[in-house]
């Protein structure tokens, strides 16, 4: 009875989490389909598009290592509902925003709010379960809070048409803050319902400060890390760029498709990494045995899709454009492998430092690529930022980055240590 009430326990704290993360993918992602509803109601350009998006990017990204400090100090519940909260409130000034300065502020405080959610889900994985489980069981995570990705597709469509914009977001922040309350009561962070601090295991007790950042001082020295974070900061800055603000305008203004279709050829791509990440977490931790033979082949799959959208016109069928997209999605699943990857190379204390530390550059990427995309975007074309020639360059540009940091990753080392049965 212990062993199921156990089992009980770790599948209700692996779907909170996975529903926090949702939250933390909805937000990141719900500009790309109000976008012509901002730029109608507020005459916004590109680039003041990409800076309202990319602004949760930045809070999201310079975040990444107090929150890494915190999760391996005070513990990833304290730090997941109280940053959380500070989402809420960003989530109702973004809600009620009457300029582009508010909008960016709401989007600040989202970032700040959402920036634990991930890294704690993560956090949790490794105090619950034995590291061999952490690439498939992490996965699944991703694939269950890419549902947050979905929602700010289609669904997100359908409710600003039904309320507006405004009201949508005051109904998701109220949302999110019955989440945070739930999670503060139910999660225990030791599986079987006490806390990591309540145990003897000396392989789960929380370092002081100074030896996190000493152990950070040791982390920053290792080439590997460098390079995977270089390689997460392309990766998803590449991919959540498209999906969270330019897939939208590219399909409604360059492909000439209808809000609802451009919403749902997002689901659809975002049900793609829904797929690609167990799908690579499993090849790398039971098929394959490696991580490398993971990453480096979806990141060059992705630079064939990039290219591929290059060859999309208004003519193109639009089965030809799912299809793309999806693929896109399921690619770019890959990526995830790289956090078991950066985490094998620490101390179990210090998984969080380490996977916050990279994820740091990842959402670092998609500040950068977001705000890129649209400096590309006005500074080669400043009369037609929005038209196919334009879109044609910036993904043009994504496409020769991740070709240089897939070449670079094959320098680094593998961490898989046995190989799977055959």
């Amino acid at each position: 009875m212990n062993n199921i009430a156990s089992r009980h326990c770790l599948f209700i704290g692996v779907l909170l989490s996975a529903v926090m993360f949702a939250m933390s993918q909805f937000y990141r992602s719900s500009v790309a389909v109000i976008s012509p509803d901002l730029m109608q109601e507020m005459g916004l350009n590109a680039l003041d598009l990409s800076r309202i998006s990319a602004a949760f990017f930045y809070a999201f990204a310079l975040m990444q290592i107090p929150v890494g400090i915190f999760l391996d100090t005070v513990g990833p519940k304290a730090a997941m509902v109280g940053l959380t909260l500070v989402s809420v409130a960003g989530a109702v000034i973004f809600a009620l925003g009457t300029s582009p300065a508010w909008l960016i502020f709401g989007r600040v405080l989202l970032g700040i709010g959402m920036a634990c959610n991930f890294m704690g889900a993560l956090k949790l994985l490794t105090l619950w379960f034995a590291p061999r489980q952490f690439a498939t069981l992490s996965a699944m995570v991703v694939s269950l809070g890419t549902l947050g990705n979905i929602a700010a597709a289609t669904p997100l469509v359908i409710l600003v048409g039904w309320v507006g914009w405004r009201h949508s977001f005051l109904i998701i922040a109220g949302f999110t803050l019955f989440l945070a309350l739930v999670f503060l009561a139910l999660i225990r962070e030791r599986a079987g319902g006490t806390d990591t601090t309540e145990t003897g295991d000396e392989t789960d007790v929380r370092p002081r400060v100074s030896q996190t950042l000493t152990r950070a001082w040791d982390l920053f020295h290792r080439k590997d890390y460098w390079i995977i974070s270089l390689a997460t900061f392309c990766r998803y800055g590449i991919y959540a760029a498209v999906q969270a603000l330019w897939a939208g305008p590219f399909l409604i203004y360059v492909l000439e498709l209808p809000a609802v279709t451009a919403g749902n050829i997002l689901f659809l791509m975002s049900i793609g990494l829904i797929v690609g990440c167990p799908v690579c977490g499993w090849l790398s931790d039971s098929v394959v045995g490696s991580r490398k033979k993971i990453i480096i082949p979806g990141m060059f799959c992705m630079v064939g899709l990039l290219l591929g959208m290059n060859r999309l016109t208004p003519d193109s069928g639009v089965w030809i454009v799912y299809l793309v997209f999806f693929s896109f999605g399921l690619a770019s699943g890959s990526g995830q492998v790289m956090y078991a990857h950066i985490k094998e190379q620490v101390p179990r204390a210090n998984a969080g430092l380490a996977m916050t530390g990279i994820n740091f550059f990842t959402m670092a990427g998609v500040a950068v690529f977001l705000q890129g995309m649209g400096h590309v975007m006005t500074r080669f074309f400043p009369e037609a930022s929005l038209t196919l020639p334009a879109f044609h360059l910036a993904f043009g540009v994504c496409a020769a980055c991740l070709t240089g940091i897939a070449l670079l990753y094959c320098l680094t080392r593998e961490t898989l240590e046995k190989r799977p049965a055959r």
